[in-house]
């Protein structure tokens, strides 16, 4: 068996595992270990810990994923393909910076591969970016409630021209944008993802949500 397949069979193993297997225990007045030093275990051949990374961060990275492909079926093996990664790179990983910072320059990569090379074979959009995220529950915009058949009309309209505009930024201010607004992660995170200063992560969602504001001006 090739170790392609191995790799993925532990990936799916990791994936279905029981939240009641999570890792690690809590005990009290122990400070629990962070993601990068369960990395390290990882590192030393750990499975359990590599099992919680999984755990943990699967649906987050989907989530990132989706937002970047617009693509379920893509996400889904996009962000597989982010912890065969992880995994595969585990000997020569180290704790120089936050485990989520590793994680989400890999997912970034691949999603900016994929997105370049599928950019004139994605379909037109037909979902917003602005649906509420399942992770954080947050949304560009807070969602109306109890619409009428016309206001559901137009809050669709509203939510394809949001997706098409964000889709329409520079590469790195979509980034932030996405990282920013539906990963949760700050500006300190998103500079280190993106291998930027903090000052040019301000400038860059700056830019991007004036460039917004403009665009959407009538629906905002």
């Amino acid at each position: 068996m090739s170790t392609a397949a191995l790799d993925r069979g532990m990936l799916m193993t990791a994936a279905t595992t029981q939240a009641s297997a999570a890792f690690p225990p809590v005990v009290a007045d122990v400070e629990p270990p962070s993601d990068a030093q369960i990395m390290l275990r990882v590192k030393t051949g750990d499975q359990t810990a590599f099992d919680y990374l999984v755990q943990k961060y699967r649906r987050p990275i989907v989530s990132f994923m989706y937002r970047m492909s617009h693509n379920a079926a893509a996400a889904e093996d996009l962000a597989q393909e982010v912890f065969l990664r992880v995994y595969r790179s585990r000997e020569s990983y180290e704790a120089t910076a936050k485990f989520t910072t590793w994680l989400y320059r890999i997912a970034t990569n691949l999603a900016v591969n994929y997105a370049r090379d599928t950019r004139h074979e994605r379909p037109e959009v037909t979902v917003s970016l602005d649906e509420p995220d399942e992770e954080s529950g947050s949304t560009f915009e807070l969602p109306d409630g109890g619409l009428n058949a016309e206001q559901a009309m137009v809050r669709h309209e509203r939510m394809m021209a949001i997706r098409r505009k964000v889709d329409a930024l520079p590469e790195q201010q979509r980034l932030a944008v996405i990282m920013h607004k539906y990963q949760q992660m700050d500006y300190k995170e998103i500079a280190a993802v993106l291998k930027i200063s903090e000052s040019a992560t301000k400038s860059k969602l700056f830019r991007a949500y004036e460039t917004l504001r403009e665009q959407l001006k009538e629906y905002l």
